[in-house]
């Protein structure tokens, strides 16, 4: 009786212990991602927001629907390899994800994933040479579909926001049908 009361322990323990609660977006950032649109002539029914402070194996690219209020579709997200970026602390300079906001236009062939990707104009003083740098939102066939945490996302990017094969699809059918850009904002 003991050794099945300790099994059921270990088992509630382990599963309190090992559980992440769900990621949401913090409202003060949906707030001011919704301002920044508004005020920069963007789209403002959907945003994509990219938190590079939640662990590489875990979803962290969001695209969230103003007027839903919700989160419609989440992936996971490599970030660049340059600088000394290691698979559990990004850093942001050349060859590595710039954090800031980005207008996203223009669908364009891309070599890898499902070969489409989304041009990328950095709008603040931390990304600005974007566009020059050829970065773009794209997928790359080895991103899983699923969170690999513990394990690590790691290597697949020079700077880009790459995302499997599936959320490139998904986003592909929402950004083709806008007439305005959309906001992506890299943020920790």
């Amino acid at each position: 009786m003991f050794k099945y009361f300790m099994v059921i322990i270990l088992f509630i323990f382990y599963g309190f212990y090992d559980h992440e609660p769900e990621v949401s977006i913090n409202q003060s950032k949906i707030k001011e991602a919704l301002a920044f649109c508004k005020k920069n002539k963007m789209d403002t029914t959907i945003c994509i927001m990219l938190d590079m402070s939640i662990h590489s194996g875990k979803n962290r690219l969001f695209v969230y629907h103003f007027k839903k209020n919700e989160i419609v579709i989440e992936s996971l997200c490599a970030h660049g390899v340059g600088g000394g970026s290691t698979p559990l602390k990004p850093v942001f300079s050349s060859y590595c994800t710039s954090l800031g906001k980005y207008k996203v236009k223009g669908r364009s062939y891309s070599n890898w994933g499902i070969n489409i990707h989304y041009k990328m104009y950095g709008m603040e003083k931390t990304n600005s040479n974007a566009f020059k740098r050829i970065v773009v939102l794209h997928a790359y066939t080895p991103v899983p579909n699923k969170e690999i945490f513990p394990q690590t996302l790691f290597g697949q990017s020079a700077g880009c926001p790459v995302i499997s094969n599936e959320a490139m699809r998904k986003i592909d059918v929402l950004l083709k049908a806008k007439k305005k850009s959309v906001l992506l904002w890299v943020y920790i």
